[in-house]
């Protein structure tokens, strides 16, 4: 394992699961803000023409974006859709990141020595698995995020009422809407984060410029966020617009992406990049550094249970 001399106890993947659970929902909690203004603006326009969305726009820049929301909807708004946020980082991240070592080491049969298609298989794997446990959850907070408080135009009262009303309006497929692009989205987040995080991490470890601790954690998510923003925004916006659409408004998701390309034009794709960029990069700082000492924390914990009086 990256980072772990071989008198190491490795954590466990029970630690790993809980750990990455954890760690991704305070990461959540610190930086929804920044999610929520990145799901306003990648929404913005999407039943307009180019002409008419300029003309009409209403969210400028993440700050503008965030001021803008605090001022029309209040403070809370910011945090619309935390509680299905929070349920999907408990399932979705335990799976997606717990179980990547694990899930890697299947791949490798045991070796340390992973190359760099085991680990973009493994990224794959559970970027996947992960939607098909979580995907309800992300669909109730994109649609939260995306609902105006003001005006009386909300969609859902609460996280109950909204899991309710897409199943009764929309039948059970409603609550699984956009799990193709989202598979595709994770799968592709999955291996540019975890994959880029192992490998900035094990490069700077092998050539000796840091030791495994707190400076050497930070580097490597910050690396990572930047990467994985560049590379998962259009696949992001995608998933974004589709799960938030009404029933008829896109018959697939490729349908969608061809009409963002047609309406807005390629650089819809990016739409939101600041802020996904901002959430993603403090987002990954904060999970992997806290995911980091909780594994320790967690397995001093069991070791020391574990001892002899």
């Amino acid at each position: 394992m990256v980072g772990f001399k071989a008198t190491d106890v490795p954590p466990t993947a029970t630690v790993k699961f809980l750990g990455a659970g954890t760690a991704a929902c305070i990461a959540d909690l610190i930086t929804f803000p920044l999610d929520t203004a990145k799901v306003r603006l990648q929404i913005q326009g999407e039943r307009q023409g180019p002409m008419q969305a300029a003309a009409s726009v209403k969210y400028r820049g993440v700050l503008g974006t965030i001021l803008t929301m605090v001022r029309t909807e209040g403070p809370r708004s910011l945090y619309n859709g935390l509680v299905a946020g929070l349920q999907r980082q408990m399932s979705f991240a335990s799976v997606r990141i717990g179980l990547y070592d694990s899930v890697k080491q299947f791949y490798t049969k045991g070796s340390e020595h992973a190359g760099i298609g085991s680990r973009l298989l493994a990224g794959s794997t559970t970027g996947a698995l992960a939607v098909a446990v979580a995907q309800p959850t992300d669909v109730v907070k994109v649609r939260f995020q995306a609902q105006a408080r003001a005006g009386g135009s909300q969609r859902y009262q609460s996280t109950v009422d909204a899991y309710k009303t897409i199943a009764q309006k929309e039948g059970f497929r409603g609550l699984w809407k956009g799990t193709a692009p989202n598979i595709a989205r994770n799968a592709i987040v999955n291996c540019a984060e975890l994959v880029t995080y192992d490998l900035i991490k094990d490069a700077l470890l092998k050539a000796n410029l840091m030791t495994d601790d707190l400076p050497c954690h930070f580097t490597s998510a910050f690396g990572a966020g930047f990467c994985t923003t560049i590379i998962a925004s259009p696949v992001d916006v995608v998933k974004t617009r589709y799960m938030n659409s009404a029933p008829s408004q896109y018959s697939s998701a490729g349908h969608c992406a061809l009409t963002m390309l047609q309406k807005e034009g390629p650089r819809a794709f990016y739409k939101g990049f600041m802020p996904s960029f901002l959430r993603l990069g403090s987002w990954n700082v904060v999970m992997f550094v806290t995911y980091e000492q909780l594994k320790r924390a967690l397995t001093a914990a069991c070791a020391s249970r574990e001892a002899p009086f």
